[in-house]
């Protein structure tokens, strides 16, 4: 069983920052890569940025040099800094890793409960 519990989300105004945060627990044998998606109200799940177990990062247009994804290994945490923020960035932001809860080789999906983050204009 592997459980994400992410933090950091909240109100703020556009053009500032925050840092969300996400933590995995549980069986882990390893963790391939981690993203963050959001999902605006009434709007479907979107990809927001990636990272793989080397370091390497992606992200979607609509947050390209704004966002900046990293992840610490030692703690099974991934981040997500979000700067200049605008009132379209409102939405519900999700952690989600690639991980191998045993040494089979067999590689799950997890997804975290997901956490509110409002911009105000």
């Amino acid at each position: 069983q592997v459980q994400l519990v992410e933090s950091g989300g909240g109100l703020v105004q556009a053009g500032g920052s925050l840092k969300l945060s996400c933590v995995a627990s549980g069986s882990i044998f390893s963790i391939n890569a981690m993203a963050w998606y959001r999902q605006p109200p009434g709007k479907q799940r979107d990809f927001v940025a990636v990272i793989s177990s080397g370091g390497q990062t992606n992200y979607a247009d609509s947050v390209q040099g704004r966002f900046t994804i990293s992840r610490d290994n030692t703690k099974n945490a991934v981040y997500l800094h979000a700067t200049n923020l605008k009132v379209e960035d409102t939405a519900v932001y999700y952690c989600n890793i690639a991980a191998e809860p045993d040494s089979s080789g067999d590689v799950y999906n997890y997804w975290g409960q997901g956490i509110q983050v409002t911009v105000s204009s």
